[in-house]
């Protein structure tokens, strides 16, 4: 029994899934036929303005503007082919600059009709490149178990626990898509005049929503296999070593998962107790932060800080709190809250 992990791994994901990447959402507004006109219009040229952004960086030869590129161009559909994410990103992984964000991001380059996701040579590279990021041991976890290859699964799990760190790069694609957003001025026909935020607005939305769809490791997976050790000690003592990294990881998925671990497999009736606080003042910072980025279409100032938290790199996480912090919200909630 998995004891309210689904229910926080739900909460966590609102974290970015709130902002829609622009492409695939071209549903029109249903209040009036010339709402939805009105709405169409925009989204086309909202799609023609992500396709000048891609031709506009295509010619890069660093990682980092192919990489924003590549991200780009990912939703779109119809991409000639020197401008697809495939071609992009393939480019940027060559590109002398290259790092391991780059091959996170090249993950999601595969066939999954053929069964071949993610991309397997880039999973290959990230365990040399990335040896010590625990998130890319629990990705080949995943995969692992996926293929019932139990042992290579509990080798990965002993992998992960002896990492340093867990990232999954969201903070490094943020910041190749801030940094990539503005090289062209967004047209008037891009954002609603409605919204006071307009161009700046628009480009925060693009952003944050683009990087929401960034690969994500099998910690459902990892939780399963935790929780199923029984009595095999080993198996619980790799699990609160990973835990404890996921704990301080890149995302809020990450360390809700670290959290969970503790409140599940502790003996420590104290530290079971604090795992449980803090999980409820992580879904309050999810949802602040949340609340917040549904505000920038609409807040030109936040939008316009938004952007530049995220062209300053680091993590999801510390974006996070910076923002909230930035606006003046506290990290843990009133004492008669409950989440939503």
């Amino acid at each position: 029994m998995m004891r309210g992990w689904p229910y926080l791994a739900l909460a966590c994901a609102f974290c970015l899934v709130t902002a829609p990447a622009f492409a695939g959402n071209t549903a029109p507004a249903k209040a009036s036929s010339a709402a939805s006109k009105a709405a169409r219009a925009r989204d086309k040229a909202r799609l023609g303005f992500q396709r000048d952004l891609v031709s506009v960086l295509a010619p890069s030869a660093d990682a980092q503007p192919l990489l924003g590129a590549a991200l780009l161009a990912r939703p779109l559909s119809n991409q000639p082919e020197n401008n697809s994410f495939h071609a992009l990103i393939g480019r940027a992984a060559m590109a002398a600059d290259a790092d391991a964000a780059v091959n996170w991001v090249r993950l999601a380059d595969c066939d999954a009709k053929a069964d071949a996701c993610p991309n397997p040579a880039a999973l290959e590279q990230l365990q040399t490149q990335a040896a010590d990021n625990a998130a890319v041991w629990l990705l080949k976890l995943a995969e692992d178990t996926r293929n019932m290859k139990a042992d290579a699964a509990r080798e990965d799990l002993a992998k992960a626990a002896a990492a340093k760190l867990y990232d999954d790069y969201t903070g490094a694609s943020l910041k190749a898509l801030a940094s990539s957003v503005g090289v062209l001025p967004p047209p008037a026909a891009t954002f609603d005049p409605a919204h006071a935020a307009g161009a700046v607005g628009m480009q925060t939305v693009l952003v944050y929503g683009i990087a929401s769809s960034q690969p994500q490791p099998g910690l459902q997976v990892t939780a399963k296999l935790c929780e199923n050790a029984g009595d095999d000690a080993s198996i619980k003592t790799d699990c609160l070593k990973l835990g404890k990294t996921l704990e301080w990881g890149s995302s809020p998925l990450s360390r809700s998962l670290g959290l969970h671990l503790r409140e599940v497999l502790s003996d420590d009736p104290a530290r079971q107790e604090d795992a449980k606080r803090a999980r409820l003042s992580l879904i309050w910072q999810v949802q602040s932060f949340s609340a917040l980025l549904a505000r920038a279409p609409d807040d030109k100032a936040l939008a316009q800080h938004l952007l530049a938290l995220a062209r300053n790199g680091g993590t999801e996480m510390s974006l996070l709190l910076a923002a909230l912090r930035d606006n003046g919200i506290p990290t843990d909630p009133p004492a008669d809250w409950k989440p939503h």
